[in-house]
């Protein structure tokens, strides 16, 4: 139940981070036991690379510790979006942290908006959406395999999240999103390898006061065919952005001084002018990583306008 609210110290059921450094982190539920391969009850033990953990032994202790392991020691942390997203166990290819707060920016998301995700996959971008929109909003998600959405809705309730999320097993390209949400949503956002079919959908789906649509697709033709759905369906403002990160590195980098005075101001030979023009000063700077930054997708942002005709061409 830690991803529900700020807590100081870890109960039973909870969801922890193990960090064992920046690119060492495991994610794991407090239980005193749990089954085997055998399908055996056994003591619930952890094993890292720094040796074994009890992981009953974690009860009660703060959330921020430092852990002994068996052949050296490890931080418990209380699980974010962003670290979920780092440690989930992944069913679909998953949208990571950067194209996350994209997303969410571009959508203007706020406490309170009712939000449509079709893609639910392995839940990376539902735990940061959840989070932004809650306590008074909520997210439907919609995914077209009965199994992910079974294991989506079991980790929402372990979570406990289940009361800010709704997720539903539909073919949104097919049947849509259901009466239910007919003109509720402030937003809806596509993850789906034909978002242009759900377009009709979104557009009965958004509120009459208008909103949005985010549609993260890595193909361009994809991108097009959607564009041209989303201008014949009334949107406006329809925008197209690639997020790619690029690395700083921060080091002292050493410069030649050169001085064009000293030969006035002091009484130097030419030998001496060369020597202090020779000279270095170290100073400390920055450069981009040599590595070119990768590919995700791409993010499509559209505006639905006001008292836009709910009727959309076919």
């Amino acid at each position: 139940m830690s991803f529900a609210k700020t807590k100081e110290t870890i109960d039973e059921g909870d969801t922890v981070v193990l960090y064992l450094g920046p690119q060492s982190m495991h994610t794991f539920e407090v239980t005193q036991k749990i089954v085997n391969k055998k399908g055996e009850l056994v003591d619930n033990v952890f094993q890292t690379t720094y040796g074994a953990l009890k992981v009953y032994s974690l009860i009660g202790k703060r959330y921020g510790s430092k852990v002994e392991l068996s052949r050296g020691w490890a931080y418990v942390l209380q699980p974010t979006p962003e670290l979920w997203t780092t440690t989930l166990p992944h069913r679909t290819q998953i949208i990571y942290t950067p194209d996350i707060s994209l997303i969410i920016h571009l959508l203007e998301l706020v406490p309170g908006s009712i939000v449509i995700e079709t893609g639910t996959g392995s839940g990376s971008l539902s735990h940061s959406l959840i989070r932004t929109v809650r306590p008074r909003g909520h997210l439907y998600t919609f995914d077209f395999h009965e199994q992910r959405v079974q294991l989506a809705t079991e980790e929402f309730t372990k979570h406990g999240l289940s009361n800010h999320v709704t997720v539903a097993h539909r073919d949104v390209c097919l049947e849509g999103f259901g009466e239910d949400l007919k003109h509720k949503a402030d937003a809806v956002f596509l993850d789906l390898p034909h978002p242009w079919l759900v377009v009709e959908h979104a557009v009965n789906a958004l509120k009459k006061s208008g909103g949005k649509l985010c549609s993260f697709s890595p193909c361009i033709e994809q991108v097009q065919q959607t564009c041209l759905k989303l201008e014949a369906a009334g949107f406006v403002d329809i925008r197209t952005q690639e997020c790619l990160q690029r690395e700083l590195n921060v080091h002292y980098k050493h410069c030649p001084k050169l001085e064009m005075n000293w030969s006035q101001s002091q009484k130097l030979t030419p030998d001496e002018i060369q020597k202090k023009n020779e000279e270095q000063e170290r100073i400390l700077t920055v450069s981009h990583s040599s590595s070119t930054p990768g590919h995700t997708g791409y993010i499509t942002i559209a505006t639905l306008p006001p008292n836009f005709a709910r009727l959309v061409p076919t």
